[in-house]
């Protein structure tokens, strides 16, 4: 659990102000005045403003060295009331510019020598020792501090710029996929209008024929544009390279490539098979073939198993595995991450599913996919019996 700012300094200063008040009921035991009311709130002056230090850190700064003084010029043991500006020193050092670090360094020093002094101190040689390595190593540890901050700041960024990036080429590699489904669509489209063109005087029944498939095949492709165009933000998308996007009928070969590399896959199909659009297929087909890939690279001797499930209104899939073989490291679920992971979520988010990712309670890794199954699909007959 994190606490805000303001209630972690609050802890701080009170603290500091504990410390601070056990110390000064020694005072008499080390040689120096009891202190009194004034003294005591001298000293709450001294830490309480500390609640306040990393909202105005020269300020805070300027008032506790202000009440050390008046402090120190009263006769006080100067120890009582030094915590207070050694931390302002070092909040000062840790948020703002070295030359206000290195101002308020040297009010530290002027003071803790100006507290020898009105003390009397036959050990000024000590005191002037102090009076320089304190405000030095206060400096340095806050120096140390706001460099790690802003080296923070920037690598979150930059790792925020680079997920970016990473999101916007999974999009790029996803429309050139799509650019193949659209286009099949639009082929079967030319091709059934130039047979209802054809026969649309001498054969009515296969004109009408014609005309229905070119109905479910433009609302595919125009479900697909939308998906499409309501994903991607990025222009200058390229076109595809011509090869036929893969589907659901190559899943068996695509586990046969896996067998191969040493993994024991299984591949399931539970439910009734039927026609799924494109772009369905290619989702599951990518998600199984990103989640397989990562089992060979990452859980080297595991068998995997596949499970695709037809079921009313939608399509899941799954993919398991067991963990590396005995002897092997483990991955961690960060670590089998990656592009991988960003690409399966991307997809799963383009049609409308979900997607869970993460190891398992009985060990091993899963990678479970459930999309919608869309309206054209429904009207070719989506029911299923299990």
């Amino acid at each position: 659990m994190r606490l805000h700012p303001l209630a972690a300094d609050g802890l701080i200063a009170a603290a500091l102000t504990t410390v601070a008040v056990l110390l000064g009921t020694e005072a008499v035991a080390q040689g120096w005045p009891a202190l009194d009311p004034l003294a005591w709130t001298l000293v709450a002056l001294l830490t309480l403003p500390l609640v306040l230090r990393t909202r105005a850190p020269v300020t805070v700064c300027l008032a506790v060295h202000a009440c050390w003084t008046v402090y120190v010029t009263l006769g006080y043991w100067p120890v009582v009331g030094s915590f207070g500006p050694m931390l302002a020193v070092y909040t000062v050092a840790s948020l703002r510019p070295t030359r206000t670090a290195a101002a308020c360094a040297a009010l530290l020093a002027a003071v803790w020598i100006y507290a020898g002094l009105r003390s009397d101190s036959g050990a000024m040689a000590s005191v002037a020792g102090q009076a320089v390595g304190f405000p030095l190593v206060l400096w340095r540890f806050g120096y140390v501090a706001r460099r790690t901050g802003e080296l923070t700041l920037r690598l979150r960024a930059e790792q925020a710029d680079r997920a970016r990036r990473e999101v916007a080429e999974e999009r790029v590699r996803i429309a050139r996929e799509l650019h193949d489904v659209v286009a099949h669509h639009i082929a079967v489209i030319n091709v059934q209008a130039g047979l209802a063109r054809f026969v649309f005087h001498s054969d009515a029944r296969t004109a009408r024929d014609a005309l229905d498939t070119i109905e479910g095949a433009s609302g595919e492709a125009l479900a697909e544009l939308r998906r499409m165009l309501g994903l991607l933000r990025a222009d200058g998308v390229q076109g595809a390279d011509g090869a036929p996007a893969p589907g659901l009928d190559q899943l068996d070969e695509m586990v046969t490539r896996v067998r191969t590399g040493g993994v024991g896959v299984e591949l399931r199909v539970t439910g009734t098979p039927r026609p799924l659009p494109p772009g369905v297929q290619l989702c599951v087909y990518r998600v199984v073939q990103e989640a397989l890939t990562n089992v060979l690279k990452h859980a080297p001797g595991a068998d995997a198993a596949v499970e695709l499930a037809y079921r009313a209104g939608e399509v899941a899939v799954s993919v398991t595995d067991g963990g590396p073989s005995e002897g092997l490291d483990p991955v961690t679920p960060a670590e089998r991450g990656g592009h991988g992971l960003i690409g399966m979520r991307e997809r799963a988010k383009l049609y409308g599913g979900t997607i869970v990712v993460g190891p398992r309670s009985e060990g091993g890794f899963g990678v479970r996919l459930t999309l919608p199954t869309p309206v054209q699909a429904a009207r070719r007959g989506d029911t299923v019996r299990e």
